[in-house]
């Protein structure tokens, strides 16, 4: 996908405007995104290159590993971003991504650490 794709926070005071290609949805059900989020985590990528944040002042970097931090809103607690140390690209929450956002699942990551309380069941590949 090479089109221009644009989101933002709840609260609206970080938003963020994503250029070039972006890779497919990423579900991960480790057991720090469902902390984080209360369920699982969708994101994408896009390159850090391509990536223009408008409010980065209202991003809160949390460092949850020693590989990688999180970045959320500070005003609303929106999770926004993860980004691996010194990485080329940054991955950035699916559902924060204006409609229509084009985004199509892609695969399932830790599921051997999911929640009890649902099963997946759309299809896409499942890796441990």
């Amino acid at each position: 996908m090479s089109e221009t794709h644009t989101g933002a926070c709840l609260c609206g005071s970080v938003r963020f405007t994503a250029r070039g290609s972006l890779r497919g949805v990423v579900y991960c059900h480790c057991s720090q995104c469902r902390r984080q989020t209360g369920h699982y985590y969708a994101a994408t990528n896009v390159s850090n290159e391509n990536l223009e944040v408008t409010g980065d002042e209202n991003v809160n970097w949390y460092r949850a590993s020693d590989f990688a931090q999180r970045g959320f809103c500070r005003t609303c607690g929106s999770a926004l971003f993860w980004k691996r140390d010194d990485a080329d690209y940054v991955s950035i929450m699916a559902g924060s991504f204006d409609a229509p956002s084009g985004l199509e699942g892609e695969v399932h990551i830790f599921v051997a650490d999911k929640g009890d309380y649902y099963e997946i069941t759309d299809g896409l590949p499942q890796k441990s």
